[in-house]
């Protein structure tokens, strides 16, 4: 997490779709609540406590507590790396019954790199990775070339078996990266409205016609959205504004779709972490269903 698309957002051409038309602020509040205890498809893990960062090592019993946490309220979670303590993650997972997307964090280094796909393949090997991510928007931030990324993905591929491998970036990059595509088994893509400065009224229509774009590119291949959200706080980006009640509205918004027309979605993400302050601005610092003391916000 995450892109920042270059192009300026456009409402033309939305066919707009309104989950909450009509709901009073109770009526949302309790929608939410309901949501949440009838359980969603997939959360994106926060590791990090307030002053931890990646690479820190994390223990399993901060990795359990958290678990616990998200467990009543999805089926799966979706990890980013395979060391320092990440790896605990589809194992304490799987001891609970959830599902797991597992990434394999690559970088431009080397070293990291190796250690990274090793773990995947190992965790894969063990049964305890039920979709396997090679990459987490890599040609977004151009830290390997096309044929790196591909040379890893093919590798997890040769060594892992019975489950499907994929690559996770920006939507948009399966429609530009036709190699990569054709590589992956399952095509999983990132798609955030607000990075690309929609307002939070066209915010549904504009991650709709992302999962179509990727959709098209994948020529038949399942498409799961791999990452959206909305933060609650922070700077604006264009026309697209942090808040409380827009961040619960879009909660709402992406898991009633997601239900009604079967689409697998990861929310992102499931806990607040302030490492993410820097590049993103204090705006990264707010994505979370529960804050960062693990309270439910909403």
């Amino acid at each position: 997490m995450s892109y920042r698309k270059e192009n300026i957002f456009s409402s033309q051409n939305l066919a707009e779709v309104n989950y909450l038309a009509g709901e009073t602020e109770e009526g949302l509040t309790n929608l939410f609540a309901e949501i949440l205890q009838t359980g969603v498809h997939g959360f994106c893990f926060s590791l990090y406590e307030e002053g931890q960062k990646p690479g820190d090592i994390i223990s399993e019993a901060q990795v359990r507590r958290r678990m616990e946490i998200i467990r009543p309220h999805t089926k799966w979670v979706r990890s980013f790396s395979c060391t320092d303590g990440n790896e605990l993650i589809p194992k304490v997972a799987k001891e609970l019954g959830i599902k797991t997307l597992v990434g394999a964090w690559l970088g431009n280094d080397a070293e990291i790199n190796r250690r990274e796909v090793e773990g995947l393949i190992q965790l894969a090997n063990e049964g305890l990775v039920d979709i396997a991510a090679v990459g987490n928007e890599v040609m977004y931030r151009n830290d390997l070339s096309e044929e790196e990324l591909l040379w890893f993905i093919n590798e997890v591929k040769s060594r892992v078996s019975q489950i499907p491998v994929g690559y996770v970036d920006a939507y948009y990059e399966f429609t530009h990266r036709t190699k990569i595509t054709e590589a992956c088994d399952v095509i999983l893509c990132n798609c955030y409205p607000f990075w690309e400065g929609c307002p939070f009224e066209h915010s549904l229509a504009h991650m709709q016609q992302m999962y179509q774009q990727a959709t098209q590119a994948a020529n038949g291949k399942k498409v799961i959205i791999t990452e959206t959200g909305w933060p609650s706080q922070g700077e604006n980006t264009k026309g697209a504004q942090p808040s409380a009640q827009s961040a619960r509205d879009y909660f709402i918004n992406t898991q009633l779709w997601s239900a009604n027309e079967d689409i697998p979605v990861f929310y992102f993400s499931s806990f607040d972490e302030s490492w993410k302050v820097g590049a993103e601005g204090t705006v990264g610092a707010y994505w979370g269903i529960w804050d960062k003391d693990e309270k439910l916000k909403f």
